[in-house]
């Protein structure tokens, strides 16, 4: 699933093309990528016609901001990607359309979802921010501090790893950097939060930051599914210290990477390095 550095990419990559654009016809080929509405009719009359005033992300969502005040939330969970221009992308590349967007300059925006798990909500404003005010804080953003971190480990018996994907308590981090976060920092991913001492959670809240960055300077992690805007490719798998890398060799001291299992999802440590 798409993280903060994925979907980062991706608003980056399309908010120049598409703020202040008008939407001037809606297809939607796959209904059950509309989350909150009744069906492609009610697509096409509620947003044709409207013009994107901004395009945001928070935690994992893009939130296109409409001319209206309302906002249209896109999850792209495990498949879903975005394709723009004036004509058709590559089948081989975007293979199942779900929906398109024309606007106002001659460029359609296509959503591409293989698994449809993904898709679309229109909400009203105050919707909306009562959704955004309920996950944590953006551990990218200026504010974000140690104490910040600290506070939300504090007297937790969860695991560490757990509690970063908690988009409640961190907003948009997900497996992939939380492990390559703790490697970093040289944490034991079973360790229970709250047991973390402030020099450790010091080094956890600088290396997630750093880890995150680092990401988005290279666009992102590709293994399969995620893809920037037309088809661009992450590069960031190319540096992973050792997620994905069981039984492979850390690339920080040579012991043999391992994987477990925490809350059903795969969690890659070195048992050398994290303590």
């Amino acid at each position: 699933m798409p993280e903060l550095p994925e979907v980062e990419t991706i608003r980056r990559d399309l908010s120049p093309e598409v703020e202040g654009r008008q939407i001037r016809a809606t297809r939607v080929h796959r209904s059950d990528i509309l989350m909150n509405l009744a069906g492609p009719e009610a697509f096409r009359q509620e947003l044709v016609g409207r013009r994107i005033r901004s395009l945001d992300r928070r935690a994992k969502y893009l939130v296109f901001r409409l001319d209206d005040g309302r906002v249209l939330q896109v999850q792209l969970r495990m498949t879903g990607r975005f394709a723009l221009g004036r004509s058709r992308p590559d089948p081989g590349e975007f293979g199942h359309l779900a929906a398109e967007l024309d606007l106002d300059d001659g460029r359609t925006l296509w959503y591409d979802d293989m698994r449809r798990l993904g898709g679309f909500r229109l909400l009203a404003a105050p919707d909306w921010e009562r959704e955004s005010d309920r996950l944590g804080p953006e551990p990218l953003s200026e504010g974000y501090r140690p104490a910040s971190l600290a506070g939300v480990l504090e007297g937790r018996r969860a695991p560490v790893k757990n509690l970063l994907l908690d988009q409640e308590l961190v907003a948009g981090v997900g497996n992939i950097y939380a492990s390559e976060a703790l490697h970093e920092a040289g944490l034991d991913p079973r360790r229970a939060g709250g047991e973390l001492e402030p020099a450790e959670v010091e080094r956890l809240h600088g290396s997630l930051r750093r880890i995150l960055r680092e990401a988005l300077d290279h666009a992102g992690t590709t293994f399969r599914d995620y893809r920037a805007v037309n088809g661009r490719s992450g590069r960031f798998q190319e540096r992973l210290r050792v997620y994905a890398r069981d039984g492979r060799p850390c690339r920080g001291c040579g012991e043999e990477v391992r994987r477990i299992v925490q809350a059903g999802r795969s969690t890659y440590f070195c048992p050398a390095c994290q303590t």
